[in-house]
């Protein structure tokens, strides 16, 4: 099965676009699952469904190009991204409607989890985390997977093809720069 992955992530890389689709089928369930824990820890009060979410996810990265897509490990390392941009991208423009703006008809999704209270913080973090990707995108992708999708360190390492460690000491690394951004961006 990896191996059938990995060449379907090299013809995907390539351009081939029945590639593309025969990977996303490929890793479905898988992507699945991580729409779902990206909506239960980052979508309170988002109203869009764990299968929208992964269309729309799926949609974005068929639309992109340039993406590289080194390993299996890095496509979903990708298409976590994807879905946290959506997700912040969904909360803006909730926010914005909040003050007026226009109105937007969506599926209701009843697997909606109530964990983030705040979207206003999510925002933050999400751009402490672009920031983060800009000097150090290894440690970014090991905040979305870890905290925007919810993997364990164990999974992580096995995507990554790196030891358990060294994806605690990325994070460690990256739960510091985090904090100190977003500190230094409430003071201002």
């Amino acid at each position: 099965m990896d191996l059938l992955i990995s060449s379907l992530v090299a013809s995907a890389e390539r351009g081939d676009r029945a590639a593309a689709d025969a990977l996303f089928a490929a890793l479905y369930s898988d992507l699945h699952r991580l729409a779902k824990r990206q909506l239960a820890r980052n979508g309170a009060g988002v109203t869009l469904g764990v299968t929208t979410l992964l269309h729309e996810a799926y949609l974005d990265i068929s639309r992109r190009e340039a993406a590289v897509f080194a390993d299996p490990g890095h496509f979903m390392g990708y298409a976590a991204k994807v879905m946290r941009g959506l997700i912040i991208d969904y909360s803006r423009s909730r926010q914005a409607q909040k003050r007026g703006g226009g109105f937007e008809i969506t599926s209701l999704g009843d697997e909606v989890g109530d964990q983030v209270a705040d979207e206003k913080e999510l925002v933050r973090i999400s751009d402490a985390v672009d920031e983060l990707a800009a000097v150090e995108p290894a440690l970014a992708q090991v905040v979305d997977l870890k905290f925007f999708c919810g993997f364990s360190f164990a999974e992580i390492a096995a995507m990554r093809g790196v030891s358990e460690r060294t994806v605690q000491r990325h994070w460690e690394k990256a739960r510091i720069y985090l904090h100190r951004t977003i500190r230094e961006t409430s003071l201002t």
